[in-house]
């Protein structure tokens, strides 16, 4: 899995050598269509490129064979891994748009199998529906001052808020008929660390502005906040995590990105890991050096 952009580059040239000894071939198949000296070079040409589809041929399958062997070393090694990085930890989870039910068993399993606990799963309902939250909003006067277009963006940070320090829960309690598609948990619980999922397509307007505020309000957190999704994911949401100041992680269906969520929610260096292209910062951050309190 880790040599997937090597193999897609080797199957590419696989492609090629094999299309131009076809068309090559068709050349030659008429007498009389060259001389023999130009037979003699298409025919050392053809040659080559046979031999480069070969090899390219024998680095795919080598490469296969590194990518299965790295991938069981990071299955056998990951429980030790992340053993106790999260010991006594709450972790909250928000999807953006409806659950998605792999992305969530994985991230259960690398809480738990860290030593933490999801303690709260929120699904936000998008697009926003601008006048049934604006009319939710209006019922307490504590909330009258986020209604309007102009205020979604510091509507997420105060959705952000809340999420992290677990109540009172003013905003949510207004809008989670609205806007919240899905709960578990307990929302009056302060979590320790926050993972995002967007399962839903990018959005734009007022819901783009409202995520905004929310991927920043969790950014600012005083907890590591992780944005995450599954490998080949369509319509990648890492760069707009990214751009919002979380830390990222991508194929967290696979051992290497759920090591790396384990690493930054226990407190390792932010910065955007993974093995596709928007992981500027490598496959893992070190792990962090994490401590416990000695017995007396």
């Amino acid at each position: 899995m880790f040599d997937l952009r090597y193999h897609v580059a080797s199957l590419a040239a696989v492609f090629v050598a094999l299309i131009l000894g076809i068309f090559v071939g068709v050349g030659l198949s008429g007498k009389g269509f060259v001389s023999d000296a130009e037979r003699e070079n298409l025919q050392a040409s053809i040659d080559a490129l046979r031999a480069e589809r070969d090899a390219a041929v024998a680095r795919v399958q080598n490469a296969d064979r590194r990518g299965e062997a790295l991938d069981d070393f990071a299955d056998s090694t990951y429980p030790d891994l992340v053993a106790g990085l999260l010991e006594g930890k709450t972790v909250g989870v928000v999807f953006v748009g409806s659950v998605d039910q792999g992305v969530a068993g994985a991230i259960r399993r690398t809480v738990a199998d860290s030593g933490g606990r999801v303690a709260l799963t929120r699904a936000l309902r998008v697009p926003l529906d601008s006048e049934a939250v604006d009319s939710a909003l209006r019922a307490e006067p504590d909330t009258r001052e986020l209604v309007g277009v102009d205020n979604r963006e510091r509507l997420g940070r105060e959705l952000a808020r809340e999420l992290v320090t677990g109540g009172p829960n003013t905003v949510f309690d207004e809008v989670d008929r609205v806007l919240v598609e899905e709960q578990s948990g307990s929302s009056t619980v302060p979590l320790d660390a926050v993972v995002v999922a967007r399962p839903a397509s990018p959005q734009q307007g007022e819901t783009q502005s409202l995520l905004t505020g929310l991927y920043s309000g969790l950014a600012a957190a005083p907890v590591p906040t992780v944005g995450v999704e599954k490998s080949e994911a369509a319509g990648s949401a890492i760069a707009a995590f990214h751009r919002r100041g979380l830390a990222t992680v991508d194929g967290i269906d696979q051992a290497p990105g759920q090591v790396a969520l384990a690493f930054l929610l226990a407190g390792a260096r932010p910065g955007s890991y993974g093995i596709d292209d928007g992981a500027t910062d490598g496959v893992l951050p070190d792990r962090p050096l994490v401590t416990t309190a000695r017995e007396e």
